[in-house]
């Protein structure tokens, strides 16, 4: 049962960013899926980490004001290990929209941490690269 579990909440959480269609981002519902004082790490091009709300806000305002249009984000493959109450997830996802007028793809890797809590799965952590 864990595994699905585990399962939903990745595609929820790759599901907050798609605006595809017109449909408004649920960037927002991060704040759920992650521990209030989760973790967020990205590589690369620039080494960054952020707070929950560090990482949503900016998101937000991207997705919601026109300048990021028809995108989502997709999990490609993914290896779960579970021992107890936590959960370590690998993979590679793949990414697709419209930024500033021109169309844009990529892909990367992303880790996300997994922690049970009273309430479900929930992340702990997560980091990601882009491939250049």
């Amino acid at each position: 049962m864990s595994k699905s579990e585990i399962d939903a909440v990745t595609a929820e959480f790759f599901g907050a960013f798609d605006n595809v269609g017109g449909k408004a981002a649920d960037v927002a519902r991060i704040r759920r899926l992650m521990l209030p004082g989760g973790v967020i790490v990205v590589t690369g091009p620039q080494f960054t980490v952020y707070t929950v709300e560090e990482f949503i806000e900016p998101r937000e305002r991207l997705l919601s004001e026109g300048r990021l249009v028809e995108f989502s984000e997709w999990e490609t493959s993914e290896r779960t290990d579970i021992e107890g109450g936590i959960a370590s997830r690998f993979g590679t996802y793949s990414k697709s929209g419209i930024l500033d007028g021109a169309p844009f793809e990529g892909s990367g890797t992303k880790t996300i941490q997994f922690v049970r809590t009273p309430e479900g799965w929930r992340i702990a952590a997560f980091s990601w690269y882009d491939k250049p």
